[in-house]
């Protein structure tokens, strides 16, 4: 019997792991006696990072808005936008990410200045900067930008009660006149753990939700509310939002439980679930307190090439649904 009801679980393929390149011959030429060393299989998977084939992912022929959103705090709302905003710009794609966290923390991860005071989405929020006024090139790549987060994000919500049109702040800011200023192929929303006001102006703003989803025992608890929201943003402010993408993340493949939680979201959301989903690790945990990603911190890890496996699998699926 499944331990959510709600989630009726399905025969479904296992989560694909992350694709490791073999680690080259290390015996000076001769290719009789290949050595293989974990050293010389990371450095091997580092360089497939960090030095990419360019024309491995299409660039969308619409710009794609994503708004990654879930309630539920520490699933990996932010780890994943950055680190996914980071695989595609590695790609050589334009990318902006939009802080909406009062606290900041995918700016932190960028390495983008967010004090006090900084030009930041509050200000994009009330009107009175653009969005490319706001945006900052990110020291990770030069494809990647950030609208930061200042602390003055925290009493937005309340500020924008009064305000005409106030679900649609974001998506006035973000009008394909303003964005191309900044020309990037991909959009990502940050959004704070909450229901609130914030996240149905990412809502409002996106064509996509991405939804995050930890491989945890109350991992489904809650998602229910998110769906019903999402709901009544689509009948209500947004019609052509949709929910493109399930990403699972702190997966530990030695528990059943994980694979208990794969099976029943996969189950329930079917082909919208990805393959790839992100393994449970310290490197992807660290990289933030360098202001880095987890790509730039350590690219040869398992979470660097899962999260850069994620977004060739975002990257190919748009281009089908734009084929299609």
């Amino acid at each position: 019997m499944s331990v959510y009801p709600e989630f009726q679980a399905a025969d479904v393929p296992r989560e694909t792991k992350p694709s490791k390149p073999k680690a080259k011959p290390t015996n000076n030429g001769d290719d009789s006696a290949v050595v293989w060393t974990p050293i010389a299989e990371e450095a091997a998977r580092a360089a497939s990072v960090l030095h990419p084939d360019e024309s491995l992912l299409p660039r969308p022929t619409h710009r794609r808005v994503i708004t990654v959103a879930n309630q539920k705090g520490g699933v990996g709302k932010t780890t994943s936008t950055v680190n996914l905003a980071a695989a595609l710009a590695i790609h050589g794609l334009k990318v902006l990410v939009i802080d909406l966290d009062p606290q900041g923390n995918a700016s932190t991860a960028l390495s983008v200045e967010h004090r006090s005071g900084t030009p930041s989405v509050y200000e994009v929020l009330i009107g009175e900067i653009s969005i490319a006024e706001a945006a900052q090139v990110s020291p990770t790549s030069p494809n990647l930008y950030c609208v930061p987060a200042t602390i003055d994000l925290a009493g937005a919500e309340i500020e924008l009660v009064s305000m005409v049109a106030r679900e649609s702040r974001l998506k006035e800011a973000l009008s394909p006149e303003a964005l191309d200023q900044l020309q990037p192929d991909y959009v990502f929303i940050d959004c704070p753990p909450s229901l609130g006001l914030l996240t149905v102006n990412a809502m409002v703003a996106a064509q996509e939700v991405l939804i995050p989803i930890q491989c945890e025992y109350y991992a489904l608890e809650g998602l229910s509310q998110l769906l019903r929201n999402i709901e009544l943003v689509q009948q209500h402010l947004n019609p052509d939002l949709a929910i493109s993408t399930i990403l699972l993340t702190m997966y530990d493949g030695r528990t059943k439980l994980a694979d208990q939680v794969t099976s029943e979201v996969r189950g329930h959301f079917g082909d919208v679930a990805l393959k790839t989903v992100i393994p449970r690790s310290v490197k992807v945990s660290e990289a933030p307190g360098f202001g880095q990603t987890v790509l730039t911190y350590d690219p040869g890890s398992r979470g660097s090439m899962s999260y850069l496996d994620a977004a060739k699998e975002i990257a190919h699926r748009g281009a089908q649904r734009e084929g299609a």
